[in-house]
Order: structure tokens, then C-alpha cells, then sequence
């Protein structure tokens, strides 16, 4: 069976057809094949009830409070705040678009969000300064990607909900990582700063650093929210996406005036679609993972070939684990993949006595390299479309970025405390 469903899907990918298309037809196939005497209506439960776990609430939630911000001031006013604390050191330009990046994932989620939000703005400016353009593509993508474990983080709730780990322990314990990233991206930013003898900007005095502060407070109370709001246990991480979704109303419309009733339309229908694709992805993601996991094919796949149990070498079972997430992400789009894997490798994982935590935050870590890496990484596509460059243009300084992350994968494994200290120090553990 396993062959078969590998083929149809291949197949299907190559011929240009949604990701949502290869799995449910491969999941009807080999359903159909294999289990004739099966009720159809087992396929439509088993989707059904993948969309069905209440945390979800919490992710077109965190989209459309991105969407509203996006639209809005809320991304233009961190990036101003960054620029003139940061501006003005080596590296100064390019350390402001990770930061910016990072800053507006802890207030959207969404990788994707980000790349639109802070790589349109700042990219002419990066290309204006002298920067080569692969390496500023590379850095706007990849910076990105760190939304994905600064809270909310969108792949954490769905690793949370396939693999019944906490959520707002995930949250807290994706800031660690996140901040190890970003001093690791600066860090190369200033060597490629000096190789490239780029002339610094002018500093910025109080008063416009005062001016800044000023104008971002409002929009730094998103991740105080969030992070507060579910630290303190005055809400869970779902309360924590609808009360964003107000905020963002509050600060957008009335406070802001940049965004009207007349854009709500707008936005709505945008998240709308965005929702959509999620969840029939998830719901087809589900299914396909139900198949596989009844015909036992990730027992099959473990145990006889990878030589995976519970009783492998710690170390042994995170690598393959995490070189799975990575290299399915590279083709195929990241909630797919967590949908797929997490079941096969969770179980096995937990029993080895590897905090499911940890697991969860290496994952959520893998999904994002593999979101920006070729040759299908989902964030190159959304590159390609607001940069307007063409394929090879977007991906030729993305090397140096992922070597990095990777690097970051490895200093978590070695010292899992960078994800599990203030997990510990939060939830008192």
C-alpha cells in the first residue's frame, strides 16, 4: 500500500495539482483498494473529527488578527521602533529586518504574514543599501520563520492538537529557540555587513527614539497579551487567539484609523480563503494519516526499516525524527507534514523519556527550515509572489541561513534548557 499511496501522490504533485488533491485521492485509492468492504462514510468521520478538536478555533483566529495588522499600522510602527534603536550598528539594516520579523511573528503567527508585512517595506531598502539580493531574499524568508516558534506560533497549536501536548507550554518554550535564531542571524549579519563595506546609517536621537517607542507601545501589547494572558492563566491559548483578534479591532480601527468598516469585507474574505485551504488540508491530512496508521504502514516503517523503537539511543530517535520533519517540509506544505509524521514519531519519542515539549519545539523548529528550504518550501512561493523575482533569484542566498538554523537545532538538542528554561520557570516544573 505504502507504494501505491507514494506513487499517486508524486504523480498528482507533478502534474501541478493542490496539495489537497494528492492526499484525498491517494487516501480514496488506497481505501478503496485495500478495504473494499469498509463503509465510505469511515473517509468523511475521519475528516470530520480531524477538524474537530476545539483548539483549532485558535488559528483562523491568529489569522485574521494578522490580516487586520498587515492591512494596518501595526507592522509599520515595530519596524520604525527597530530601526531607530538599531539602525545605526553594523549590520544595523539587516539586524532590523530580523528583529522586525521577529516582533511582528510574536504578534501574527504566521510566516507568511510576515514575509509580506516586513520583507515588501524593507527589501528595496536592504537592495538600496548595498546588501546582494540573494542574501537579502534569504534573510527576509528565513527571519520569517522564527514567527514560527515565537508565540503564537499557528505550527505549534497544530503539533499541540495531533500530539495532545500542551499549547501554552509549547508557546513559552518556543521563545528560547526564537531568540537563539535571532542573535545567530545578527551575528552573521554584521560579518556580511563588513565583507560587503556597507556605510552606516545615521544614529537616531532621543527624540525620534522617543517618538518610536511612543507610537509602538500599543502594538507591543499583543505578545505581552498572549504570553501574559496564558502565563497568568487568565486565558487559554484559544481565549488568547480571540482576544488578539479584538485587540488588533481596537487598535486598527478606532485608535490607529487606518483600517474601516469598508476594509473589513476585505480582510474577512481573506482569511476566510486562507481558512479554508487550512482546514480541508488538515481534515484531508487527517484521513490520509488514519489510513496509514490502519493499514499500520509508520509500525511497518520504524520498527523494520529504520530500526526505530522506544529502546533506540535518545539522540538516534531525534535525528530521525527531525530529518524526517525536515525534509518533508521541503516538498510538501508544513501542517501536511506535522499532520503525517507526529503520529508515527510523538509515541515513540515520549517513550524514549524525551520531554514531549522539547519534541514539539525541535518539530515546530524543522517545519520552519524546511517551510524556506527548495526545492517546495511554502515561504519561497510567498517570496517569489510579493518580491516578484523569479525561483533561483529567491533561493540563491538562502544556503547560509539554513546551515544556521540548523546549527540552532543542534545547540537545542545538545542543551534542551534554551527551550525548556522558562517552560520550567512558567508552568514550575
Amino acid at each position: 500500500m505504502a507504494t501505491l499511496l507514494f506513487v499517486i501522490m508524486i504523480c498528482l504533485l507533478i502534474f501541478g495539482f493542490p496539495m489537497m488533491m494528492p492526499l484525498l485521492a491517494s487516501t480514496l485509492i488506497g481505501f478503496k483498494t485495500y478495504y473494499p468492504a469498509m463503509p465510505d462514510q469511515f473517509i468523511i468521520q475521519q475528516m470530520i473529527y480531524g477538524i474537530k478538536p476545539a483548539a483549532l478555533v485558535a488559528v483562523p483566529m491568529f489569522i485574521l488578527a494578522a490580516d487586520i495588522m498587515t492591512r494596518g499600522q501595526t507592522a509599520n510602527r515595530l519596524l520604525d521602533l527597530v530601526s531607530v534603536f538599531f539602525g545605526h550598528l553594523k549590520g544595523g539594516l539587516p539586524i532590523t529586518s530580523a528583529i522586525s520579523c521577529t516582533l511582528f511573528g510574536a504578534v501574527s503567527g504566521s510566516t507568511q504574514a510576515t514575509v509580506v508585512a516586513i520583507g515588501k517595506p524593507l527589501r528595496p531598502k536592504l537592495l538600496q543599501a548595498g546588501y546582494p539580493e540573494g542574501f537579502t531574499n534569504g534573510l527576509l524568508i528565513n527571519a520569517s520563520d522564527i514567527a514560527l516558534l515565537i508565540p503564537p506560533s499557528i505550527g505549534m497549536i497544530f503539533y499541540g492538537v495531533v500530539s495532545g501536548t500542551s499549547i501554552g507550554e509549547l508557546f513559552i518554550a518556543g521563545i528560547g529557540p526564537g531568540v537563539l535564531i535571532l542573535f545567530l542571524f545578527s551575528a552573521y549579519c554584521v560579518w556580511v555587513d563588513h565583507k560587503c563595506k556597507i556605510k552606516k546609517a545615521p544614529k537616531a536621537n532621543w527624540t525620534q527614539k522617543k517618538s518610536a517607542l511612543k507610537k509602538s507601545i500599543l502594538p507591543l501589547g499583543f505578545p505581552l497579551i498572549i504570553i501574559g494572558g496564558i502565563y497568568s492563566g487568565l486565558f487559554s491559548p484559544t481565549e488568547a487567539a480571540a482576544v488578539s483578534v479584538l485587540y488588533a479591532l481596537i487598535l486598527e480601527m478606532i485608535i490607529f484609523r487606518h483600517v474601516s468598516f469598508k476594509d473589513l469585507y476585505d480582510i474577512g474574505r481573506s482569511t476566510g480563503m486562507i481558512t479554508a485551504v487550512v482546514f480541508i488540508l488538515v481534515a484531508a491530512g487527517a484521513c490520509f494519516s488514519w489510513l496509514i496508521s490502519f493499514a499500520q504502514i509508520p509500525q511497518d516503517l520504524i520498527l523494520n526499516n529504520l530500526q526505530l523503537s522506544a529502546s533506540s539511543n535518545v539522540y538516534y530517535i531525534l535525528a530521525i525524527t527531525l530529518v524526517c520533519f525536515f525534509v518533508g517540509c521541503m516538498f510538501v506544505d508544513p501542517l501536511v507534514v506535522i499532520l503525517i509524521l507526529t503520529p508515527i514519531f510523538h509515541p515513540i519519542a515520549t517513550s524514549a523519556g524525551i520531554d514531549p515539549v522539547l519534541i514539539g519545539t525541535l518539530v515546530t523548529l524543522q517545519v520552519a527550515i524546511g517551510s524556506a528550504t527548495p526545492p517546495f518550501g511554502c515561504d519561497i512561493f510567498t517570496a517569489i509572489a510579493v518580491f516578484k523575482r523569479p525561483y533561483l533569484k529567491i533561493i540563491s542566498g538562502i544556503g547560509p541561513f539554513v546551515l544556521i538554523l540548523i546549527l540552532s537545532t543542534i545547540l537545542i538538542v545538545l542543551f534542551p534548557q534554551i527551550a525548556l528554561f522558562l517552560r520550567d520557570l512558567a508552568f514550575n516544573k
